[in-house]
């Protein structure tokens, strides 16, 4: 019998870790599609399923710059005219009902012409350059792409797409005056006393600081979070006698918290406090690591800056998402992390004499799939951003496990 019961048990672990990874995986996608749009916008052109011409994201908020994506599905390559320093697509901005094109040597980032498109091949127009002399402007706006005739003769081809600019909400404006601005204006501040200025260190010096200045309500929140953890077993023996009884249940929930002086919300206020910090944090990183495209977050004082980023930090280009190096460190340290986020409740558990008759229950399972989905979910993310935001996720995950050893540290003596 035992060898019986170890052989489900051992199915039942396997099948709880592919649903994991399912779950994860399909979450991760639903994610990314929200980060990464990548849909049609109105009137993008699509001639016969050979050329798609369309736009990245079909609403561009204020603040950001529009991206285009053109695939040559023919087996010729498209040959385009070399327009720099204007764009490599005509402009048009809509007035009264009518187009009005648009024209502007101006650039804030070096123009890269775009003169080829092999067979087959997607690439991805980055308007960036003329993001404030351009598209400054709130409305609807229409891209046209003129491609020559590649047979002599052969007529040329227009392809066009359509996206719209929109004012960002008050939450946006206030989010950006609060949190993003004077935290890449800090940046700015930690990499101009820094040899190269260099981004990987301003980060690393900039998250710490935020973790320290964080310190207090996160172990607040660690503290509850342990009192919660030591009292699991008996909250499992509560929801096992009367899982019948919604009712006499909560009432015996409440009652065993508030016997053992347990607020539940303690675990959660604290940390709901820090997500607009930390989330300011990740996109500052993430979108103004290039300073000329991000001129609408820096102070006047800043604005005229006769240097750039480094970003170069031991090898990596914290401009590129590095497919080596961070996704499986940060799927170390964020599986580390989770492990001693559990690790009092799974001694609890440990130490009970039944544990080893009892189904895992309801905490148990929500706990495997946070302890193996979320580090996946995270190595999913850095394949895609750029490493500087994975270098922010790791310096921050690393103090928290720290943190997260003071707290336990007399629990698993």
């Amino acid at each position: 019998m035992p060898k019986a019961n170890s052989k489900v048990d051992s199915r039942f672990k396997l099948s709880q870790f592919f649903l994991v990874f399912a779950l994860v995986y399909v979450g991760s996608r639903a994610v990314l599609s929200v980060l990464f749009p990548d849909q049609y916008g109105p009137g993008a052109t699509e001639v016969q399923a050979e050329v798609l011409f369309r736009p990245v994201d079909a609403t561009v908020k204020g603040g950001h710059h529009p991206q285009l994506t053109l695939h040559n599905k023919t087996d010729q390559a498209l040959v385009l005219p070399d327009r720099c320093p204007e764009p490599p697509v005509r402009v048009f901005f809509e007035v009264g009902g009518e187009w009005t094109e648009r024209t502007s040597e101006e650039t804030v980032l070096p123009c890269v012409p775009l003169t080829e498109v092999a067979p087959g091949k997607r690439v991805q127009v980055d308007l960036g350059p003329w993001k404030y002399s351009l598209f400054s402007d709130y409305g609807q706006y229409e891209v046209r792409l003129d491609v020559p005739g590649v047979e002599e003769g052969a007529e040329a081809q227009t392809y066009t797409a359509r996206f719209s600019m929109y004012e960002p909400g008050s939450l946006t404006k206030i989010f950006r005056t609060f949190i993003s601005k004077p935290m890449l204006n800090f940046l700015i501040f930690v990499a101009s006393i820094l040899p190269g200025y260099n981004l990987g260190f301003a980060i690393i010096i900039l998250t710490l600081l935020v973790k320290f200045a964080l310190f207090f309500p996160t172990q607040h929140a660690l503290q509850g979070q342990k009192k919660l953890q030591k009292l699991q077993p008996k909250l499992d023996e509560i929801r096992t006698k009367h899982k019948g009884n919604p009712e006499v249940m909560n009432k015996e929930i409440m009652k065993l918290w508030k016997d053992n002086g347990v607020n539940p919300l303690q675990s959660c206020l604290p940390m709901l406090v820090q997500f607009p910090i930390l989330i300011g944090l990740f996109y500052v990183i993430r979108d103004g690591s290039t300073l000329a495209l991000s001129k609408h977050l820096i102070y006047s004082f800043h604005q005229h800056l006769s240097w750039n980023f480094g970003t170069d930090f031991l090898g990596l280009n914290l401009l590129l998402p590095s497919k080596h190096i961070m996704p499986p460190l940060l799927v170390a340290l964020q599986f580390f992390q989770m492990k001693l986020s559990f690790a009092i409740a799974k001694k609890k558990r440990t130490n009970s004499k039944d544990d080893a008759k009892k189904e895992p229950s309801q905490q148990e399972m929500q706990q495997r799939m946070m302890q193996y989905g979320l580090p996946i979910m995270i190595g999913v993310f850095a394949f895609q951003f750029p490493a500087a935001v994975s270098l922010y996720w790791a310096v921050s995950t690393a103090f928290a496990i720290g943190q997260q050893l003071v707290v336990n540290r007399k629990e698993l003596r």
